[in-house]
């Protein structure tokens, strides 16, 4: 597979401050950040709340969008679950809003726009950041999304498929060839649960 340059970075902000936060993301020089929680507040990080987050970023120059109505990780659709009420990703992907909104991304990474798309998590192999987008940047538009880890710290997409499938999967092939494109859901059940707005 052949990959074109990479521009496209994730982030999770968790409890960070918003200096270390402006830090990271200066340190790989973003310029444009997607919002890409479904609800974009939190509770146990209030200076991340949409409105808040847009404030303080333009002050450090970097323009701040919203997509999480678009491609966030928790989408009001039932047709998303899986039998054990898990958001099933491979359904995601096939909604036509969270292509379009894929798309979007694509286009900014071929005009070699610098962005990063944010969520809540963190730890990249725990959200859909890297498991939904992420993949689907891979695979179908030969994009290696970096998931940002710390300053100056960052982990291809490709290294993050091959820790979540346990090196079932790997970019060059395992002993018997290629690996089927693998496919993943949400790391808890939401069929049933109040779901927290401090998650994806």
């Amino acid at each position: 597979m052949l990959f074109k340059n990479n521009t496209l970075y994730s982030i999770g902000h968790g409890h960070k401050t918003v200096e270390e936060f402006i830090d990271e993301l200066q340190s790989f020089s973003i310029q444009f950040l997607v919002d890409v929680r479904t609800s974009p507040y939190s509770k146990w990080a209030p200076h991340f709340n949409r409105g808040i987050i847009e404030h303080w970023l333009s002050q450090a120059g970097i323009k701040y969008g919203y997509m999480g109505d678009i491609i966030g990780g928790k989408p009001q659709n039932d047709s998303c679950y899986d039998n054990e009420g898990y958001f099933d990703y491979h359904k995601m992907a096939e909604i036509p809003r969270f292509k379009e909104g894929l798309n979007r991304l694509v286009v900014a990474n071929n005009k070699h726009f610098i962005v990063g798309i944010m969520c809540t998590e963190t730890d990249p192999t725990q959200c859909h950041r890297s498991k939904l987008i992420g993949r689907e940047l891979y695979f179908n538009h030969e994009i290696n999304m970096s998931h940002i880890i710390t300053i100056g710290k960052s982990v291809k997409q490709s290294v993050i498929m091959t820790e979540l499938t346990k090196g079932e999967w790997l970019p060059e092939g395992n002993l018997f060839g290629s690996c089927e494109p693998p496919f993943f859901r949400s790391r808890k059940s939401y069929r049933d649960y109040n779901l927290e707005i401090d998650e994806y």
